[in-house]
């Protein structure tokens, strides 16, 4: 690990220092969330319309995506960057599979997955890094998967000292949608739809959605 990136050093200290107090307090707020639950499952439709392949929530923290995906009926499995957050998300929800695993290099084979959910999870990446990601994304899915992506919707960056009750050292980038879908486009993922919503009581600002899919050359 000692040749990885320095903000994924943070992010996982900070992740791991606020694991089960983050589960406790993000754990019912997707019933509270129409839109997401909209997206999520839009996206479960397409993936269940293409033959319902396995699925990856990539940066699953504690599996509350995760397991709203199975309750949709899909084939998921997560990945963490995490120890702390995959540790509470196998107890939480030990039917399904939970394992760690970094953004910029995943365990996956190539073309192996009919879906990827990111959900937040490119936020604390500097956005000069995220071709590499897209890129790493693209070689996972297979022709025809789809990929959502959920994140903070701007241009600006918060650096976060305390969350969750706890001292951090975070990063949050806050992205627009037209620079998201133009790396996407650069990584040869095709946008296939976005939407922004107003942020909610506990957010400080809109949040925003991108569906795009891995052209199917089949």
């Amino acid at each position: 690990m000692t040749d990885q990136p320095d903000h994924l050093h943070t992010t996982r200290a900070s992740y791991d220092t606020v694991a089960a107090d983050y589960a406790k307090l993000l754990g019912d707020s997707l019933a509270q969330s129409p839109m997401d639950r909209a997206m999520l499952t839009v996206f479960a439709e397409l993936v269940r319309s293409g033959g319902n392949g396995p699925v990856a929530d990539i940066g699953c923290g504690p599996g509350r995506i995760t397991t709203f995906l199975d309750s949709l009926g899909l084939d998921v499995s997560g990945i963490d960057l995490s120890p702390g957050m995959v540790a509470v998300a196998r107890e939480t929800y030990p039917h399904l599979r939970f394992d760690e695993g970094a953004l910029p290099s995943l365990d996956l084979p190539d073309g192996s997955l009919a879906g990827v959910v990111a959900w937040y999870s490119i936020i604390h990446t500097p956005p000069g890094q995220l071709p590499q990601i897209f890129e790493e994304f693209h070689r996972i899915m297979a022709p025809g998967a789809h990929l959502l992506l959920a994140f903070k919707s701007g241009d600006r960056l918060i650096h976060l000292e305390h969350a969750y009750g706890h001292d951090l050292d975070l990063d949050v980038y806050w992205l627009s949608p037209d620079q998201v879908a133009g790396l996407l486009d650069d990584a040869g993922l095709v946008e296939r739809t976005r939407a922004i919503r107003k942020p909610d009581t506990l957010e400080k600002g809109p949040q925003g959605y991108v569906l795009a899919s891995k052209p199917d050359h089949g």
